[in-house]
């Protein structure tokens, strides 16, 4: 039987008996950003609260069919970064197919690309980007399922599976070693096709831009983030082409969106919730994947420095844009670049012997040389042939800790 709560206090006592008690949205003069868009605190909280609902929350599931055949059943204690890189690639399709500009209202009926859209996340082991999916293309990046995994890890995995989304036709790029490659980026988004001409038998080639998911992951500092980087990692939320960014702080990951004054902030997985199956007519019971309540808040000093930011440019014109805006905050004076933007890929590989360093001692090695020249250093790594390239700044080199209170959560540490 459906029961209906007409009233606002029947719904004020659903929603704090399911969400307990949230803060509600501050009431400031300072900016609001949501994923490149401003707001007025003061005037514009319902635009404020209907734009962080329109975006896809997708959280702890439970009683949905057993991973791999025989797995868990829930993911809840180890799938919240999981779920994060859910958010931040349900956010590129839904810029991708519905636009940024696209709300979603309660009770409304809704386009058939949201329906696919939320039909590629759906916890059961034939959807393009569900639970299932993640968590077992998850094992061929050395992570079993249930176990936790980093930003850069959820990077490889989602541009795994995007290949096989052919509805989309997404180009997932993962920028490494803090570099993002333009020529790398035209090299997989941009794909060739030929045309005849209609007065003759010639061809002509022109390329197609396929639509970018751009994911970088970073390390802003070694057991803290480095406040050198807070000011540029604000400016990300106000680029046009802003997903925002994959991350967390001890026992929690999140999917922040935005920022206000010195507060991130973000979408949280941490809730279990039913998994949800599709009704016969292919519609999906939608209301327990958009938050429905203010959005949580966070320091943005409690960051942990190890994170992914995340961009979408639907068009060849929107990457160009993108470029010109980062190449623009790379030169302000208020703060440290988060990562570099080159034109082609730089020498990153020196010698050992050029460097006088014992042969033995580092034999069979690649070295990493990067030079940051605001702070006059240069930091050199080390990385076995035997080690993918795609691993080489995963937070996995550092050594874990867990808290005591949630084993399935890593403290990155020194």
């Amino acid at each position: 039987m459906h029961l209906q709560m007409p009233s606002f206090a029947a719904t004020l006592t659903y929603d704090t008996l399911r969400f307990g008690e949230f803060e509600d949205f501050p009431e400031t003069s300072e900016p609001v950003w949501i994923l490149g868009k401003q707001y007025n605190a003061l005037t514009e909280k319902d635009d404020i609260l209907s734009d962080v609902t329109s975006r896809l929350w997708f959280t702890y599931r439970k009683n949905f069919p057993p991973i791999g055949g025989t797995g868990p059943t829930s993911d809840t204690g180890w799938g919240c970064m999981l779920r994060c890189g859910q958010m931040i690639l349900g956010e590129a399709l839904v810029c991708r197919h519905l636009g940024r500009d696209w709300r979603w209202a309660k009770g409304h009926k809704q386009r058939e690309e949201y329906i696919s859209i939320l039909n590629a996340f759906i916890d059961k082991k034939d959807s393009y980007y569900s639970i299932h999916q993640i968590a077992q293309m998850g094992v061929g990046e050395g992570k079993p399922i249930g176990q936790w995994y980093g930003p850069n890890t959820v990077a490889q995995v989602l541009k795994k599976l995007a290949v096989f989304d052919t509805w989309s036709r997404l180009v997932v790029h993962v920028a490494m070693d803090n570099t993002v490659v333009i020529e790398e980026i035209s090299e997989c988004s941009c794909v060739a096709t030929c045309h005849f001409r209609e007065w003759g038998n010639s061809t002509e080639e022109t390329a197609l831009w396929k639509p970018l998911v751009l994911l970088i992951p970073l390390r802003l500092g070694l057991t803290d983030i480095n406040e050198a980087y807070i000011e540029t990692l604000k400016q990300c939320f106000m680029l046009p082409q802003s997903l925002g960014v994959i991350g967390g702080k001890p026992n929690s990951a999140h999917y922040f969106i935005g920022y206000v004054g010195e507060e991130l902030i973000y979408l949280d997985p941490h809730t279990t919730q039913p998994a949800v199956e599709p009704c016969e007519d292919g519609q999906v019971p939608d209301e327990t994947y958009h938050c429905q309540h203010p959005p949580c808040r966070m320091h943005i000093c409690e960051l942990d420095p190890s994170i992914a930011a995340g961009f979408f440019c639907r068009t060849e014109d929107e990457f160009d844009d993108w470029c010109m805006r980062i190449r623009r905050l790379s030169c302000n004076k208020w703060g440290l670049p988060m990562f570099e933007l080159v034109d082609s890929q730089p020498s990153h590989m020196v010698s050992v012997d050029a460097l006088n360093l014992t042969p033995g001692k580092y034999k069979n090695c690649i070295c990493f040389v990067k030079h940051i020249p605001k702070i006059e250093i240069w930091i050199i790594n080390f990385t076995s042939f035997k080690i993918p390239f795609t691993d080489f700044s995963d937070s996995d080199r550092l050594e874990r800790f867990f808290d005591s209170e949630d084993e399935e959560f890593e403290i990155l540490s020194l």
